[in-house]
């Protein structure tokens, strides 16, 4: 039954997906679709507007309207049957899929290069592992014990010509997309990882566009889920190319300098 009341309301005009409210809705009731953010069912919105904050493009905001009302099962109802989607979904790809296989192997090591014609040696690669995909990585994947973690987009590996040798060389990467991937699903897989991994560093490579800051805030959600203090290192890469260090900063909240 339609009844009027307090609804979120989504402007697509100034929506860029970032996908930074998606997690902040405990209900769930947001989710990024065609790369904007998109009210899923008027029946999960509480109303509440906890998603308000986290928008950086102001286009979310609170109306009252005629909708149907807030259906607390339904939300229960909605939250469990997702999560048993995504148990079953990771369970089946374990299972069947080659591309889920853990791999561990040793990188080209200098030494090889030196070895290797001039116009092979710079392309030495330097991952250590496999899956890279966030998603298909589980949290006690033995390459994560004791790592600095590289979590970039993966725009970035396109777009920064050195990317092995700068940012790959010693680090366990793990690679997304913040815009169109399952924001809640990747706080969730990093606080795991956190929580059971003892992680020395963190290094965030995004890309210089709005939707790709959603990298950064996802991994200190997760730090803060996990409730673990680690040093982060956030770096943005231009469309061009280029690289800047943005900030070295502890999560969440330590004051220590590096």
């Amino acid at each position: 039954m339609k009844v009027n009341r307090k609804i979120i309301k989504i402007d697509e005009e100034l929506c860029d997906g970032c996908g930074n409210c998606v997690p902040s809705c405990a209900e769930g009731a947001i989710q990024i679709v065609d790369g904007k953010a998109r009210l899923v069912s008027d029946k999960y919105c509480d109303g509440l507007g906890a998603c308000l904050g986290e928008c950086p493009q102001g286009a979310l905001t609170i109306e009252e309207r005629a909708a149907d009302e807030f259906d607390e099962d339904a939300v229960e109802a909605y939250l469990h049957s997702k999560e048993s989607y995504e148990d079953h979904h990771a369970e089946t790809m374990a299972c069947g899929c080659p591309s889920t296989q853990i791999q561990s192997f040793i990188p080209t090591q200098s030494c090889q290069q030196a070895n290797e014609p001039k116009n092979q040696a710079s392309a030495g690669s330097q991952l250590s592992h496999w899956p890279i995909q966030i998603r298909l990585i589980p949290a006690k994947a033995p390459f994560l014990k004791n790592a600095n973690l590289l979590v970039t987009a993966d725009c970035t590996v396109a777009a920064y010509p050195r990317f092995h040798g700068d940012f790959l060389n010693g680090r366990v990467m793990l690679m997304g997309c913040p815009k169109f991937d399952d924001a809640e699903g990747y706080i969730q897989k990093f606080a795991d990882i956190f929580r059971t991994a003892d992680i020395k560093g963190i290094t965030v490579l995004s890309m210089d566009v709005p939707c790709c800051q959603g990298m950064p805030y996802i991994v200190e959600k997760g730090l803060e889920r996990a409730g673990k203090k680690i040093p982060v290192e956030k770096v943005i890469i231009s469309t061009q190319g280029a690289k800047s260090l943005k900030e070295k900063v502890w999560q969440p909240n330590l004051v220590n300098k590096f």
